[in-house]
């Protein structure tokens, strides 16, 4: 035995001498995809990345008009959080995104199920749903501004129609504001999230819900047993995209409501626009912007690490 492995060690290779050389075509098809796909890299590296690292590094500069690389420490975080204006646009951040990813899950579940009961006419009401999908938030913005308006919206519809006391003036009202900010995304992003629990209605196998009826089980109880825990990448993938669109908003905020009345419905996006470049205050502004980025982290981590863990103990 020691003597074979000695022998087929010692002999040469089959064709090691003879290897082929790849060709320049095959050269350029394995380098092809990567050329391709450089500039984009590139470009997110720099313009994601790099701007995330600036930002980061003026948040600890006492920067104001314009960019002053002089270390400060944490004071700027300081300055955030004795700001009044900040904790405002914190609660109403808590407010909007938790009503508009709660009321969208809800809203894109009822219609999605309702859907998938195999409807005439499916194909039409789905496009109408998804069809605010297609329009930018500042248009969404501008359009529920025109039908909040006390002058010229619901509540002067209702006045013409005989309720001389009817008052929908929620755009007016600093307690209200931020709830039209809710209404106006919802009815934006609902008939998205219709769609991600459609295709995962759809993706269900059937007969595992034609087992549970032959086992006596109620249309209910599959559902709640069965359907809705099945859709859990979904409901995932749905928190995900939605908690992403509350943090960040900010052309919808500013179309519908810019910040006010007052202050009433400033969000930090609006909260670091206003500062960082309206009242040259850059460095206090990209404190701001920082805390948006640790609030998305700290939100969106944790539901990737337990859902990246799931598989391996299920």
């Amino acid at each position: 035995m020691d003597l074979t492995a000695q022998r087929i060690t010692a002999a040469p290779k089959s064709g090691a001498g003879t290897e082929a050389k790849p060709r320049l075509g095959d050269r350029i098809d394995a380098w092809l995809p990567k050329i391709v796909l450089a500039p984009t890299f590139v470009c997110a590296l720099v313009f994601i990345y790099g701007y995330i690292l600036w930002t980061a590094v003026l948040s600890l500069t006492p920067s104001r008009m314009l960019p002053k690389y002089e270390f400060a420490g944490l004071a700027q975080f300081e300055a955030l959080f004795a700001n009044e204006r900040w904790w405002l646009a914190l609660k109403n951040l808590a407010l909007f995104g938790g009503t508009f990813v709660f009321v969208c899950l809800a809203v894109g579940l009822l219609l999605a199920i309702l859907l998938d009961q195999k409807i005439r006419g499916e194909g039409f009401i789905r496009s109408i749903y998804l069809y605010p999908m297609a329009l930018s938030f500042i248009v969404t913005g501008t359009a529920w501004k025109w039908i909040l308006n006390p002058e010229l919206g619901v509540e002067r519809l209702l006045h013409d129609w005989g309720f001389a006391d009817a008052r929908f003036d929620w755009l007016i009202d600093p307690d209200m504001a931020i709830y039209t900010v809710v209404v106006a995304a919802v009815w934006q992003s609902s008939g998205f999230v219709m769609a991600l629990f459609l295709a995962g209605l759809r993706g269900i196998d059937d007969s595992i819900i034609k087992a549970a009826q032959v086992d006596g089980a109620s249309m209910p109880t599959i559902y709640r047993r069965i359907i809705i825990p099945s859709l859990r990448p979904v409901f995932f993938s749905s928190f995900m995209i939605l908690t992403h669109i509350a943090v960040k908003s900010f052309d919808l905020v500013m179309a519908l409501t810019n910040g006010g009345p007052g202050f009433a419905s400033d969000v930090p996006a609006t909260f670091m626009y206003s500062f960082a470049f309206t009242r040259n205050q850059i460095g206090l502004g990209a404190a701001s912007a920082m805390m948006m980025l640790m609030i998305v982290v700290a939100v969106i981590v944790p539901f990737m690490y337990s859902e990246l863990r799931r598989p391996r103990h299920g």
